[in-house]
């Protein structure tokens, strides 16, 4: 019995380990998310089995937003969020990329605010000509 709980504690799945660190709610949507190329372990796609070890890195991509994560400690079991966040540590190059994104998009929603009405049939025609003249 010890051999088995010596190898849970240093390695666990790849699905386990991101429901328990909270990046998803699920293991279901955590194994859709790895089968559908949204995480890379250690630069490569992977299974959702693949046994998580201490060092890994794993690049999550969720929304607009992607982040690149080294695996400090490793839990089978979801617990809060405080916890959760022992389990990894967050690279500073993947915290700015993240800033500059947010703050890329924040202005370009104020640059080009949506309007109010939809363009009537005169506007929408002069919209097609100048389109089509480019």
């Amino acid at each position: 019995m010890s051999t088995t709980q010596t190898t849970k504690s240093t390695s666990t799945r790849l699905d386990k380990w991101l429901w328990a660190a909270r990046f998803y709610r699920t293991r279901a949507i955590a194994k859709q998310m790895i089968d559908g190329g949204k995480v890379f372990y250690n630069g490569q796609r992977t299974k959702s089995g693949k046994a998580v070890a201490i060092g890994d890195i794993i690049k999550i991509r969720q929304g607009f937003e992607e982040k690149e994560i080294t695996v400090i400690a490793l839990a089978e079991k979801r617990s809060d969020a405080t916890f959760a966040q022992t389990l990894y540590q967050e690279s500073k190059q993947s915290i700015e990329t993240r800033e500059k994104n947010s703050l890329a998009r924040k202005q370009g929603i104020l640059l080009s605010p949506a309007s109010d009405t939809k363009p009537d049939k005169k506007q929408r025609r002069k919209l097609r000509e100048f389109k089509e003249r480019i």
